[in-house]
């Protein structure tokens, strides 16, 4: 059995010296609490019936997702999850989430 890199680019070989097969991330820095327009919905889809909140739209660093996220878990006392530049909140929670992100100076609907 042969094992076979897993190379995303497809580029086998190169003759250009100055070229990197690794493209660098970009650094994206996190706007501040004024200019996120974060929207807060409700979903059931692919959940068994459950209710989960969902609060999309953060521009940022994964860190500061992952802050907001734990800090808004933290003041529903339940659980969820940030994946994917979203945050997800079992549980119907959409009123309070929205009161507490405007309160810390977010814009959300």
């Amino acid at each position: 059995m042969s094992k076979k890199r897993n190379n995303a680019s497809g580029i086998v070989y190169s003759t250009d010296p100055s070229f990197s097969p690794y493209e660098p991330a970009e650094e994206v820095n996190t706007l501040p609490a004024n200019q996120q327009q974060l929207r807060v919905k409700l979903d059931t889809k692919q959940r068994a019936g459950k209710v989960v909140t969902l609060i999309d739209g953060f521009i940022g660093k994964d860190e500061d997702l992952q802050k907001l996220g734990k800090e808004l878990k933290t003041k529903c006392g339940t659980g969820g999850s940030v994946k994917e530049g979203l945050i997800l909140i079992q549980g119907d929670y959409k009123e309070k989430v929205v009161k507490w992100l405007q309160d810390w100076g977010y814009k959300a609907k």
